[in-house]
């Protein structure tokens, strides 16, 4: 069956590809509303209603991709839809009114989960159990690669050909990943609804679907310990990334310098999920979901001395936190996730951590009109708080659960 599915190699190459042009998305947006409209408030509200959307639109998304039959197609058909909203919302700006525009972002943010926790919930169909290992921090480290080079292009292309260019840019690599999901494999067997009755054939409602992957989560203690120990991680994050043009101002000179220092976190966390690429059983991904907040608070609050290399330190040691910690969710979400609802565990996971992620960005700007070093200190507690809640999902009384096949390619 190898030759009529895609291989690893071609699944991670649509996924890096997909990735790049989300990630670079976000700042190309952003740039072009600001260009067209010359608001830099409506300009932020235009990539919050896309984000936002996109942690309401997770779990529908997952229902349905482990609802069909083709999962791959289902994914296809929503990266090319991306796509065109992104050259929708461009061709709006300026043009039509903003709310429309604001609009059509909502709407298109819905189906950004596809590029995220809809692609890697169809890992385990591309590759055997037993390569999965390695393969999770493959795909782990996509992620790492999109947030490096996505920002770098969208800031490049707009700088030699404009801002639009840069969305058009943007939209075209997220289309063109849609060959690789589309062969993407089909389950193994037949799928199921929540009851898994056959003899009742007609299909679930939708909120059913939607509930029993948001009941998968809260209702196993592994998934729901890794769910909030990664939420509370977003939560840290968002408060530091949204203060690095800031941190770069006051520490080394220039607001500039905070992309830097983004940059400087993706290539630490890139190389950790090298190294755990090519021993992907060194540590358990339960261990890694519970260490990692730590070295992330440590490095926060070294952050909050604001010496230029006590910064510089500290934000390359969250990358290595960050890194293996994503590793560890996906193997963990592939571990402990039913087959029947796996798009769903991944997708309603990775939009409780976008949800995360925007409540610390939100708290982030009052927090350091207070105080810069304070708005860290409170991220590094955020972030050491993930430990604790790791713990306080007991799962002693939990019958283990017998090791499951996965499927193969």
């Amino acid at each position: 069956m190898a030759d009529r599915h895609p291989s690893l190699r071609a699944y991670l190459a649509g996924a890096l590809v997909a990735r790049t042009g989300d990630d670079m998305a976000g700042p190309a947006l952003l740039l072009a509303a600001l260009a067209r409209t010359g608001s830099a408030t409506g300009a932020s509200s235009l990539l919050a209603a896309v984000t936002v959307s996109a942690a309401v639109g997770g779990p529908v998304l997952g229902a349905l991709l482990d609802r069909a039959a083709r999962p791959g197609r289902l994914l296809a058909g929503a990266l090319l839809l991306y796509a065109a909203g992104l050259a929708v919302i461009l061709g709006g700006l300026g043009r039509v009114p903003f709310a429309v525009t604001l609009l059509v972002g909502v709407v298109a943010g819905l189906l950004g989960p596809a590029l995220s926790g809809g692609w890697t919930a169809q890992l385990p169909r591309v590759v055997p159990g037993e390569r999965l290992p390695r393969a999770n921090a493959l795909d782990a480290m996509t992620f790492g690669v999109a947030g490096l080079a996505g920002p770098a292009l969208a800031g490049g292309v707009a700088e030699a050909s404009g801002a639009s260019t840069a969305v058009v840019v943007a939209a075209v690599l997220i289309a063109a990943a849609a060959p690789a999901a589309w062969r993407l494999p089909a389950p193994a067997g037949p799928v199921a609804t929540p009851a898994e009755s056959v003899a009742t054939a007609r299909p679930a409602p939708m909120t059913g679907l939607v509930a029993s992957g948001v009941r998968a989560v809260l209702g196993s203690p592994p998934l729901a310990r890794a769910t909030l120990t990664s939420v509370l991680s977003c939560a840290a994050q968002g408060l530091m990334i949204t203060r690095l043009p800031l941190l770069g101002e006051r520490a080394l000179g220039g607001a500039g310098f905070g992309a830097a220092l983004l940059s400087g976190a993706a290539l630490s966390a890139l190389a950790a999920n090298a190294i755990l690429a090519r021993h992907p059983r060194a540590v358990a991904p339960d261990t890694v979901l519970w260490a990692a907040p730590l070295l992330q608070a440590a490095a926060l609050a070294l952050a909050a001395t604001g010496r230029p290399v006590a910064l510089v330190v500290a934000v390359m040691a969250v990358g290595v936190a960050e890194g293996p910690q994503l590793t560890a969710l996906f193997a963990v979400r592939h571990r402990e996730a039913p087959d029947r609802l796996r798009s769903q565990v991944f997708t309603t996971g990775a939009s409780l951590k976008i949800t995360g992620f925007a409540m610390g960005a939100a708290a982030a700007g009052p927090l350091a009109g207070w105080s810069l070093p304070g708005a860290l200190l409170v991220a590094a507690g955020t972030a050491a708080l993930a430990t604790p809640a790791f713990f306080a999902v007991r799962t002693a009384d939990r019958p283990a659960r017998p090791a499951r096949p996965v499927p193969r390619a």
